[in-house]
């Protein structure tokens, strides 16, 4: 299957399952294929064949913009080097969830989330601590008879009950013993602790030496200034003390090509919730598909960020502006 199918499968999987989809990040490089919301899920994908041509630096873009848009990273692939990914397991790449598209399916469509995922020696499942004490006790049965039944030591299923995961055989095991379920799915949404450690955001990069003019004007005026490497906006603007949208902010001559990156970003804004700006040199509009077109002069006499916001919701196309 070509990418571009396989994009398109995706995408038509994301809007059967009730997400609204933006347009296609068809431009390089980029962190991410698409962004889609349903309700208050946005996640932000990543679709390839071969899950090994995901690098770190984009794992570490796409977990900054999950950071500042408040979203979900994902990757979606077919295979890794020559053997196919398996149904229901998340796997993990620079921090990013991964997971095939039988997996997104049945998370998405069918509801039902996947109990597996790959580690480092092996396939694990998060077992259920609590229910796993209570059920030995209405047992009767001590850490050492569970774990003389289970082959392991007495610390291990001490460990098992404050909530250690286990591997696969394990809670099969465990299953066949008590004769129930005791394992819960990972929560992929929700950024599943018992799965991956809680890492910290990355560090921003350094801004394009040629827009350092642009994020000092707009660190002026009172933004935070979060500077993008692979993606089609230079950076994502927030205002840390206050309840409002960000901003997804790009800059370049008024080009063909940066009409083009304009339009995505109206797009991802929309499935986001965010605005958008793009600075030129001299505009002959006032938006493009509800991105905001702003001169650089006139954003450098701007005296804070409320006054740059208003432009910004006068210059939007109606639907954007409402």
């Amino acid at each position: 299957m070509s990418r571009s199918a396989l994009v398109g499968n995706v995408t038509a999987m994301l809007s059967d399952a009730g997400f609204v989809v933006s347009d296609r990040c068809a431009i390089r490089p980029k962190s991410f294929d698409v962004a889609a919301r349903r309700g208050n899920d946005l996640i932000l994908v990543k679709i390839l064949g071969n899950i090994d041509a995901f690098n770190e630096a984009t794992g570490l873009e796409m977990r900054r913009l999950g950071a500042h848009l408040g979203a979900t990273p994902f990757v979606i692939g077919l295979r890794s080097r020559d053997e196919d990914l398996k149904p229901d397991v998340v796997y993990f790449r620079h921090g990013v969830p991964v997971f095939s598209p039988d997996t997104a399916y049945n998370l998405f469509i069918e509801g039902v989330p996947p109990l597996i995922y790959a580690a480092p020696g092996g396939l694990y499942v998060n077992i259920d601590g609590d229910l796993l004490a209570d059920e030995r006790k209405q047992r009767d049965w001590s850490l050492g008879r569970l774990a003389s039944e289970l082959g392991v030591s007495r610390r291990t299923v001490s460990k098992y009950e404050d909530g250690m995961n286990a591997s696969v055989e394990v809670a099969m095991a465990l299953e066949e013993l008590f004769e129930g379920d005791l394992t819960h799915p990972v929560d992929v949404l929700d950024d599943e602790d018992d799965v991956h450690d809680d890492e910290p955001t990355p560090d921003d990069p350094e801004a394009d030496p040629n827009d350092a003019d642009l994020v000092a004007t707009l660190v002026r005026t009172g933004f935070t200034v979060h500077p993008t490497t692979r993606s089609p906006f230079k950076a994502v603007s927030t205002e840390e003390d206050r309840n409002e949208e960000p901003v997804l902010t790009g800059h370049s001559t008024f080009t063909k090509a940066a009409k083009k990156r304009a339009k995505i970003m109206s797009s991802i804004g929309h499935v986001a919730r965010t605005r958008s700006v793009y600075v030129v040199d001299d505009a002959s509009r006032e938006s493009v598909d509800g991105t905001a077109l702003v001169e650089r002069d006139e954003l450098e006499a701007m005296d804070d960020a409320d006054e740059l916001r208003a432009v910004i919701r006068e210059r939007a196309e109606p639907e954007e502006a409402l």
